[in-house]
């Protein structure tokens, strides 16, 4: 943060033993789907990766007909893709893994044809189709095949351990995973690939007016983020190239070096923006965002101040989803069931980590108080 003598401490949340998986993009072997009719039979994956689960593919009833159809749209680019099993599905996409000849694969299908999410499937698209000539320095999915008509994708599937299997980590996670993260990030920071293979994503001007029409940020807070903004712009800065969505739960370990996923909003931001990210879900981790504050401050005012702008503004969009899922546990029909030994709630956890953004807002807002007092 800006203020040394800030405390960069969150409330501590209960401790919670994490399902196996259950939170991320694999899914442990007690989800998957039983036998159906109309069911696809699993293959056993090669290679050293992660093992697959055993069982079907559901293609039956409703949902089998959404898959059948995600299916097809997969093998009209790539023929040779045998399906093997449902990796993650929700409203808006599914991810599905499967082999392509000796290789391991992974498909992703949008469902939801909005505008927006259309833009996002082809921007990732794009992403992949660089790293072909233009290599990032993290290791990456090699693109198999891509379909930005149907917001289809088929990328290898790499080996290695998700560095968190949520958005927001329960507990910590150890101190060589955080180095490693860290590390890749700072490297993909530090990238120029040609500018005009990447975008600006986000449009700060435009961001900050809607999150303060949305009540998100007070009156104080927009004049205060505009003027940071105004001196970024006339200090010259030079954008940064970011990964755009730096979770833990995009980052795989393994022995041959970090792999980073999902490259749907990569571009250039102001500096710092990936560096805001890992800060605003590592609240578990107090010694992590201390280094992070450092390094945001290590480069000069002008690059302090577009992180605490980049901190505000993810930690706005962080407040608005939790929201959205506290709202959500709180309509729901059935009574949450207590936790075994001593644990929380899904509904209690989203309660939690609401309370914990909004007091690490305070904490952004009054850095960028003191960052506007200096200028």
């Amino acid at each position: 943060m800006y203020a040394a003598t800030s405390s960069v401490s969150a409330p501590v949340r209960p401790h919670r033993t994490l399902p196996a998986g259950g939170g991320g993009p694999y899914l442990e072997p007690g989800r998957s789907a039983a036998p159906a009719q109309g069911a696809v039979r699993a293959r056993r994956l090669p290679g050293p990766g992660p093992q697959p689960l055993s069982g079907r593919i559901d293609l039956s009833g409703p949902q089998g007909a959404q898959l059948r159809t995600a299916l097809a749209s997969v093998q009209r680019i790539c023929p040779e893709f045998a399906p093997v099993q449902v990796l993650r599905r929700s409203g808006r996409s599914v991810l599905l893994v499967g082999t392509t000849g000796r290789m391991t694969a992974v498909a992703k299908v949008l469902l939801d044809h909005s505008p927006e999410w259309r833009e996002r499937y082809r921007h990732e698209m794009a992403a992949y189709r660089t790293f072909v000539r233009h290599r990032p320095p993290v290791r990456v999915p090699r693109l198999i095949a891509a379909d930005p008509e149907n917001c289809t994708l088929v990328v290898e599937r790499m080996a290695g351990r998700v560095a968190a299997l949520q958005r927001h980590p329960v507990e910590a996670p150890p101190r060589v995973d955080l180095r490693a993260a860290l590390g890749a990030v700072c490297r993909v920071n530090q990238w120029r690939p040609p500018a005009e293979l990447f975008g600006t994503p986000l449009n700060y001007g435009r961001r900050i007016a809607r999150d303060s029409e949305l009540g998100l940020l007070t009156d104080r807070d927009l004049g205060d983020l505009q003027k940071l903004l105004h001196g970024v712009k006339l200090s010259g800065t030079a954008l940064q190239f970011n990964h755009g969505d730096a979770l833990l739960s995009n980052l795989l370990l393994s022995p041959a070096g970090p792999v980073l996923l999902d490259w749907e909003h990569a571009g250039w931001y102001l500096p710092g923006y990936d560096l805001a990210t890992l800060w605003t879900v590592l609240g578990d981790a107090p010694a992590a965002r201390s280094q992070i504050s450092r390094l945001a401050q290590s480069a000069g005012p002008a690059v302090r101040d577009a992180f605490l702008i980049n901190l505000m503004l993810v930690l706005t969009r962080e407040i608005r989803m939790s929201e959205t899922a506290v709202q959500r546990s709180m309509l729901a029909t059935a009574p949450a069931q207590p936790a075994s030994g001593g644990a929380l709630s899904s509904g209690e956890e989203q309660r939690l980590l609401l309370r914990r953004l909004h007091d690490d807002a305070g904490m952004a807002r009054r850095a960028v108080r003191a960052a506007v007092g200096t200028r």
